[in-house]
């Protein structure tokens, strides 16, 4: 369906070259789901945009159902209308309401009638669950909302290919879970798709292949189990195992405890983590503060979540604490059982006067 050869894309900047895409080669055939994962700067969305030549390429071909769209014969608009992009800040008209966003393109460009685009229009808002705000203004939408909307104007051209350009990144982590649940309802009906994201669990689920992009190429093309379980090249190993860390630093008792929830909840939702582990952190690090540390010096806690083996690891770090932490007299002991059922290990240690608590992993909840 897709054939990329030799993209190659590069900027001038101040006389200087800047070689954002070096040597792309890859296909993608129809209903598969392909997500471009990577570190950021590696050319993830300049890719994407030149596949529908929002971006001029250097050099290379991009052969969309056997045509060269860089052919000077190739008919673009039509090739275009077989590609739909949702882009990361949703592009809604603003002066339209929700239903005349969904209906000016199939108008327009599809030549439907205004009672055919109204129908399907109010079909495709109940398929996002905004059928109700079929009247509504962008501006009186969430940002997930305003994003469900972009996906379902896309779908009104009835696009046979759609490009997802990080439709998650200007969202809320409260929103991205609404948003995904659409994308992946569309991966069950058959819809080819490129989604260029940085949320790693979803990529996991919703994929059929994963291009892994560093250095300018597709550096790894391999099926989600193979990339997340078994990485071949080193830059991928190095990405994928990449530890996740949420630190945060509270001096004394008079600690704000809703900032503190508020920080462990944006970083679970970011990575796609489940209710379970949200409140059991929040849980842990309250009973630690309220019940357990002594609180000799400033307290430092790391969250470390690895994407790879699915793990969560709390650190404890007291300052200025020459003993064992929850061997504290002072610790409530109800406190230490009940931190010590949610954990499958826990280690401690004291080092340079500053006591230590490693609590190794979170149990699942079905073991306990």
């Amino acid at each position: 369906m897709i054939t990329v050869k030799h993209l190659r894309k590069v900027y001038q900047n101040d006389g200087k070259e800047l070689v954002v895409l070096k040597d792309v080669n890859c296909e993608i055939q129809k209903g598969e789901i392909i997500s471009i994962i990577g570190p950021s700067g590696t050319g993830k969305s300049t890719f994407l945009r030149c596949i529908n030549r929002l971006e001029e390429p250097t050099s290379g071909e991009i052969i969309i159902d056997g045509e060269n769209i860089f052919d000077p014969d190739a008919n673009l608009p039509r090739i275009r209308q077989k590609m739909g992009m949702v882009f990361q800040n949703f592009n809604l008209f603003n002066h339209l309401t929700i239903m005349e966003n969904l209906m000016v393109g199939p108008m327009k460009l599809l030549k439907m009638s205004k009672a055919n685009a109204e129908k399907q229009g109010l079909e495709l808002l109940q398929m996002v669950g905004l059928a109700d705000k079929a009247n509504a203004m962008p501006s009186e939408l969430s940002g997930g909302q305003k994003q469900r909307v972009a996906i379902a104007r896309c779908l009104s051209m009835k696009p046979e290919i759609i490009l997802f350009d990080e439709p998650t990144s200007a969202l809320d982590p409260t929103m991205v879970s609404e948003v995904l649940s659409v994308i992946k309802q569309l991966a069950k009906q058959g819809m080819t798709m490129a989604i260029v994201t940085h949320e790693m669990k979803f990529a996991r689920d919703v994929s059929t292949r994963i291009f892994f992009m560093c250095e300018g190429i597709i550096y790894e093309d391999d099926v989600p189990n193979e990339i997340f379980d078994n990485p071949k090249k080193p830059l991928t190993k190095a990405f994928i195992n990449k530890i996740r860390t949420l630190e945060f630093k509270i001096s004394d008792k008079r600690y704000d405890l809703h900032s503190m929830n508020g920080q462990i909840d944006t970083f679970c939702r970011k990575y796609s983590l489940s209710d379970y582990v949200v409140n059991m952190l929040q849980l842990i690090l309250e009973e630690l503060l309220e019940n357990i540390l002594p609180f000799t010096g400033e307290v430092v806690f790391d969250i470390n979540y690895s994407e790879k083996d699915n793990d969560v690891i709390i650190k404890c770090l007291q300052k200025s604490c020459k003993f064992s932490i929850l061997s504290n007299p002072q610790a409530d002991e109800l406190a230490v059982k009940l931190i010590t059922g949610y954990c499958e290990s826990i280690t401690e240690d004291v080092c340079d006067d500053d006591a230590r608590v490693i609590i190794m992993k979170l149990k699942d909840k079905r073991q306990r």
